[in-house]
């Protein structure tokens, strides 16, 4: 398998691309499955804009979400398919990419 080619821009990936849609992906990724409430909390997101993010990386397949209860309580578990983590993988590299290629052209500028 070769690398990216260098003479092509790196992609970046449109469905995690928005600083708010990236912040989820990288949170599910560092656990298996984060309670919505965690996600919100930690990311300082209202549950409302949360919930307009998580329909989007459904709708592309990145989440799924998993709906249960604690007791009599009504919770909503939140995780980075296999899909969302390679798309994130690959946002990540390009964006890695992006900032190579522009250190490298900087320093033959100066």
């Amino acid at each position: 398998m070769t690398g990216p080619d260098p003479d092509l821009p790196p992609q970046l990936d449109p469905v995690v691309q928005h600083p708010s849609k990236l912040a989820v992906a990288a949170f599910l990724s560092g656990c298996l499955e984060a309670e919505f409430k965690a996600v919100s909390d930690g990311l300082a997101l209202s549950d409302s804009a949360l919930s307009k993010i998580v329909t989007v990386l459904e709708g592309a397949g990145y989440v799924k979400a998993r709906k249960g209860y604690v007791g009599k309580r009504p919770r909503t578990w939140l995780a980075l398919t296999a899909t969302g983590r390679r798309r994130l993988s690959a946002h990540l590299s390009a964006l890695q990419q992006i900032a190579d290629q522009a250190r490298e052209r900087g320093a033959g500028l100066g």
